[in-house]
């Protein structure tokens, strides 16, 4: 496919997301009846808008279109499956709901109802998911046909390189043809030989051998310590020619961490990280908790402002307990929370830790004496954990993360507890969690590290909004804290 053809398709994508957008919008304001909205759309279409009138819809169209750019939903996805572009996807018709959510507040107009927002979100992610199941399969199809198809070259025939060979191999879909090996002589290469595979050139005849024949890709798969004067070689002669450069960076042998390619001013950089620690998806989980929990602390004002008052006129001493807690990447900040305990409960935790009723670093137990009446019913209510919200807004909390762990108990667990329970401070303490919904105090601490691995492994925007979902029954039903 020439560069002319992909630019035409590249744009045409471009076009098509936007439209969806637009014919979403058109038929969640007739299904949800929102006169004012249909209004609008019919003067659109009579052209009898004004420019100060079509600003919004320009402008929200416009932050759609960065949405879809920014989670990279415009570059070639050759390479990444059907499962990974529909979460794409996912993330980015939900982030433009929010959007579409928040819009009214920012425009101090009347806020979309419930049904508006569902047949837009439901609409535009059916749609946008559709067309790009289609283009793939079509691309699939032209692919095996011998269409669209790239020419490979895998420099190194180690068992990493030959590994990689058979995973495109057995993926025709993808449209690579692998033309041949490049190495130097060794005494694997015989082994290699009888894979079936050929070896095309040496290493010192590469550069020659690219001058010469169609090769659209070259893969490096040597070990970069020992040849990393060929590599730089071959990668200059790539780019000199304009052919396309991947490694298999297997370097440490790492089995979960996921690697990219970053660029810091003229050096590339290999990232290597089983977490996500930036990018788009952090970015908008930061905007959700700012936007969330200001919202959530307004319209929560009332049940804050009764629940101060009730501590102040039961128990002498402050409203809120502020305790240092460890945050992202061990990070000390103060955590709030309204007191529920008698002032001096710090103090009087040295006489009952014999009565721990849960394993591990951190003390818990049913019936402490130094809860008061008015905090057993706020711990009961999970009422106490509300200006975490403030956590939250500041930045040092999440609403969602494995929740944040005090001085005393961390110190605890460095004596005590094995390494991978770390990997829990890689990302923001929240106030909700998988711990919190899947049983709080009735599980081991052991197990209650392992939820936090998971989550922390296997974080999306979507695994948070299943656990915010799932507290809200949790909270309902009384499961507070201890």
């Amino acid at each position: 496919m020439n560069s002319t053809r992909r630019r035409i398709i590249f744009n045409a994508s471009k076009l098509f997301d936007l439209g969806v957008v637009a014919v979403c919008l058109a038929f969640a304001s007739v299904l949800s009846k929102n006169g004012k909205t249909v209004a609008i759309l019919e003067r659109i279409l009579a052209l009898q808008m004004s420019v100060r009138e079509l600003a919004p819809l320009l402008g929200f169209l416009v932050v759609a279109h960065m949405i879809f750019a920014g989670l990279n939903l415009y570059e070639s996805k050759r390479l990444s499956s059907r499962r990974s572009e529909c979460i794409d996807v996912l993330q980015a018709t939900t982030l433009i709901t929010f959007v579409l959510a928040i819009l009214p507040f920012l425009l101090r107009i009347r806020s979309f109802n419930l049904v508006f927002l569902s047949v837009f979100w439901t609409g535009a992610t059916m749609c946008t998911i559709s067309s790009r199941l289609i283009v793939r399969s079509v691309l699939s199809t032209l692919r095996r046909w011998g269409q669209n198809s790239r020419q490979m070259l895998i420099v190194g025939t180690n068992t990493r390189a030959l590994e990689f060979a058979k995973k495109i191999e057995s993926n025709p879909q993808l449209g690579y043809r692998i033309v041949g090996f490049s190495d130097y002589e060794w005494t694997g290469r015989k082994q290699f030989e009888e894979s079936g595979h050929k070896v095309l050139c040496d290493l010192a005849s590469l550069s020659e051998y690219l001058r010469i024949n169609v090769v659209d890709e070259v893969v490096l798969a040597l070990p970069v310590g020992s040849f990393h004067q060929y590599c730089s070689q071959i990668a200059a002669t790539c780019e000199e020619q304009g052919i396309l450069i991947r490694v298999v960076p297997d370097l440490f042998d790492l089995r979960v961490a996921r690697t990219r390619a970053d660029q810091f001013e003229d050096s590339a950089v290999i990232t290597l990280s089983r977490v996500t620690d930036d990018g788009w998806p952090i970015i908008e989980k930061r905007i959700i908790d700012f936007l969330l929990s200001a919202v959530l602390l307004l319209a929560l004002s009332p049940i804050l402002i009764a629940a101060a008052m009730a501590i102040k006129l039961t128990s002498p001493g402050p409203v809120l307990f502020v305790q240092e807690r460890l945050g992202l990447n061990k990070r000390r900040f103060r955590m709030y929370k309204f007191r529920t305990m008698c002032i001096d409960a710090e103090q009087r935790l040295r006489e009952i830790e014999h009565l721990n009723e849960v394993s591990g670093p951190v003390f818990k137990i049913k019936n402490d004496p130094r809860v008061s009446s008015v905090g057993r019913f706020l711990r009961k209510t999970s009422i106490d954990e509300l200006p975490q919200l403030f956590n939250v807004l500041k930045g040092d909390m999440s609403l969602v993360g494995p929740r944040p762990l005090d001085v005393r108990d961390y110190e605890l667990m460095t004596k005590n507890c094995a390494t991978w329970q770390r990997c829990r401070f890689s990302m923001k303490p929240g106030i909700t969690c998988l711990w919190q919904v899947t049983g709080r105090n009735s599980i081991p601490f052991e197990q209650w590290m392992e939820l936090d691995r998971q989550y922390v492994y296997g974080w999306s925007l979507w695994l948070d909004l299943k656990i915010l979902l799932r507290t809200i029954p949790v909270v309902l039903r009384g499961s507070g804290a201890a």
